[in-house]
């Protein structure tokens, strides 16, 4: 296969395909969502079964486990993405939508109309529910999409690109709004990411390795971030009871995902009562400690027990292994925090309102979260539906990616025959 050309003609293809999206109307972009989800649900089994041949070669080639955990599509995850599908029906279309509509002394009318961002490459690696969110959020937006999924999902992509164009076609929408990447050959990717004529967007969803990568290379803008450093604060005014339920999920939840707790910080006046609250659960999932000498010595006796270095705290670990501080209070914490956070999500677990208030406005990240697992830094979660990724960039979008993140605004000026004096 010649990928450059290949690559060209999926391009020619998906700008083609995302003129029609643009004026497509709400009627369809919801048939074809619900027909998608409906299919989903019918070929649940075909789906595990894709998926199990993914985990076959992925085990026999050595996937790292947080990779395995984003590969494997369990029955609950199937059903979520048909829940995500159905959700994104339920939401208002954003297309068309005008406001801040405003008159101008010289008579005319200056809105601002919300618009598809046109095509959107998506490059991702194992995680195969992102194909169905990627395809549903960027079909309800009015976008064509390029999918470009990792090789070790490539048996499960193709079933779900399967039933991504049967409900397209349902809906008598375009096949090619929604077109995945046949060949797992990497020069696809450098080909994808420098297509500025036919990609407006490119929006990474994998390791660090990849993204560094993109943002060496690409000449797309990239709606991303580099990784999920996540932290919790247990206030010395917190209710412990809720910090140890909140301080253990958002470990111990899922390892292998960005919205997982890598680092707790606890206030040096409630450290003795709640680490070793803390410590028992915290063994049953055998979670390495990384502990500063404070925490350490009040863990003392811990079986999974090591000093942290100072690359801990910088460190996004996707397995069984945490970063243990003890701090002063508000102060120290939020200043750790601006330190090291990936500007992803942190919690504070607090009963005090006004150090809640603070927390949320001092801490410099796209999801700040009071008496919350950060595991909950999620689209659907967030009832968006699904995501299309996460940003922690400060332009166009941050946070959780959903239908708006996906648009963008077009000024709209209305008039009554006035001209320019």
């Amino acid at each position: 296969m010649d990928i450059k050309q290949y690559m060209n003609e999926v391009g020619v293809r998906a700008r083609k395909a995302s003129r029609a999206m643009a004026k497509a109307d709400t009627a369809a972009k919801n048939l074809a969502l619900s027909l998608i989800a409906t299919a989903i649900r019918r070929d649940a089994a075909t789906l595990r079964a894709a998926n199990e041949k993914d985990l076959d070669a992925a085990r026999a080639n050595g996937l790292a486990p947080a990779m395995l955990d984003r590969l494997s599509l369990s029955d609950k995850a199937i059903a979520t993405m048909a829940e995500g599908l159905e959700q994104i029906v339920s939401l208002a279309d954003p297309i068309g939508e005008i406001s801040n509509m405003k008159y101008r002394p010289t008579g005319i009318q200056v809105g601002q109309m919300r618009v598809p961002l046109g095509v959107i490459g998506i490059i991702y690696e194992a995680r195969p529910n992102v194909t169905v969110d990627a395809a549903g959020l960027c079909i309800k937006s009015g976008n064509a999409t390029i999918l470009r999924g990792g090789s070790e999902a490539i048996h499960c992509n193709q079933a779900l690109a399967k039933l991504v164009k049967e409900g397209l076609a349902g809906a008598g929408l375009p096949a090619d709004a929604v077109q995945i990447v046949e060949t797992t050959d990497r020069a696809a990717v450098g080909e994808l990411i420098t297509m500025p004529q036919y990609v407006d967007v490119i929006v990474p969803r994998g390791g660090k390795g990849l993204i560094e990568r993109l943002m060496r290379e690409s000449k797309v803008p990239m709606i991303k971030h580099l990784d999920g450093i996540c932290h919790v604060y247990i206030d010395d005014k917190a209710d412990l009871a809720k910090a140890v339920q909140v301080a253990f999920n958002a470990k111990c939840h899922r390892y292998g995902t960005c919205n997982t707790m890598e680092t707790l910080l606890v206030a040096a006046d409630v450290a003795e009562q709640v680490l070793p609250q803390l410590a028992p659960l915290y063994a049953g999932k055998e979670v390495e400690l990384r502990c500063d000498p404070a925490a350490a010595k009040i863990l003392a006796a811990y079986p999974h027990l090591a000093l942290a270095s100072e690359e801990d705290w910088s460190t996004e670990y996707l397995a069984p292994i945490l970063a243990v501080k003890v701090v002063a209070g508000v102060d120290e914490a939020i200043e750790h925090i601006n330190a090291y956070s990936s500007q992803h999500t942190d919690a504070i677990i607090t009963e005090d309102y006004s150090r809640a208030m603070r927390f949320l406005r001092e801490v410099d990240s796209a999801s700040v979260m009071v008496n919350a697992s950060t595991r909950f830094a999620d689209g659907f979660e967030y009832g968006l539906g699904a995501e299309i990724g996460i940003s922690n960039d400060k332009l166009h979008a941050r946070g959780p990616v959903g239908l708006e993140g996906l648009t963008s605004l077009k000024y709209v000026v209305f008039g009554h025959g006035e001209v320019r004096a």
